[in-house]
């Protein structure tokens, strides 16, 4: 195998593992995000159980005002039932009687109703704030290990990213910015191996007499599929 495609080997091997340190800084992130995510997600939540108060408490205070009217109508016409002069009259007037009773009855249900309906609200919005309390110490706990852990993969990236530096410093400009190209295109994977004439980035079969110029490995060679450099080595039991 040339020598360039050892580099390009060593660099891709280098490239994977800061990938990795990547996806690891994504996963400890995305850790966090989900944890507000839900907090985000209980405070709005609780703002519609308060919201929910609000109105309910609007409709009780409709009632209660309704009831008094009732109450005040009620009374005023069994006062003017002391004064009419006809059975007409009168019968007009126990009718209104009654319904307001009817509407007071019903209006008292609603009121039930109503009152038990905030109650509920309240006592959604008091479980939903101690979960939030619950999760916003979390969050802070939490905060404080990813910090702590992304900034050692960091320090450990660093040192990796320095080595890639000297890596890529020595192979040829054209050849590099080839491999970075493919890097970008091919989802990380610029170089990859052969095996039994398939290529293991996207398992496509090469044409026989390509797959011995890579197992020569005297000139650099594509795949026809997917464009990656290819590299062949021994399996340990061919080596056996």
């Amino acid at each position: 195998m040339n020598d360039e495609m050892n580099q390009l080997i060593d660099l891709q091997e280098i490239d994977t593992e800061l990938a990795g340190f990547d996806r690891e800084i994504s996963e400890h992130e995305q850790e966090i995000n989900n944890r507000q995510q839900s907090i985000s997600e209980k405070e709005n939540a609780i703002a519609a159980c308060r919201d929910r108060v609000t109105e309910l408490e609007q409709k009780r205070r409709t009632i209660e005002i309704e009831n008094e009217d009732a109450v005040a109508r009620i009374k005023d016409r069994q006062n003017k039932m002391m004064q009419v002069q006809t059975s007409r009259e009168h019968q007009a007037l126990l009718k209104e009687i009654e319904d307001n009773k009817r509407l007071i009855k019903e209006s008292e249900e609603q009121l039930l109703d109503t009152m038990e309906a905030i109650e509920q609200a309240n006592k959604e919005a008091t479980e939903l704030e101690n979960l939030l309390a619950g999760e916003q110490n979390l969050l802070k706990k939490e905060t404080a290990t990813v910090t702590k852990k992304i900034k050692k993969i960091n320090t450990r990236r660093k040192t990796v990213a320095k080595k890639r530096d000297k890596l890529a410093s020595a192979l040829n400009v054209p050849l590099l910015k080839r491999y970075d190209i493919l890097l970008t295109k091919r989802a990380g994977l610029a170089v990859v191996r052969t095996v039994g004439g398939v290529c293991q980035g996207c398992f496509m079969s090469m044409p026989p007499q390509q797959f011995n110029e890579v197992r020569k490995g005297d000139t650099l060679q594509t795949c026809p599929t997917c464009q990656r450099l290819l590299y062949y080595q021994e399996e340990e039991c061919e080596e056996a």
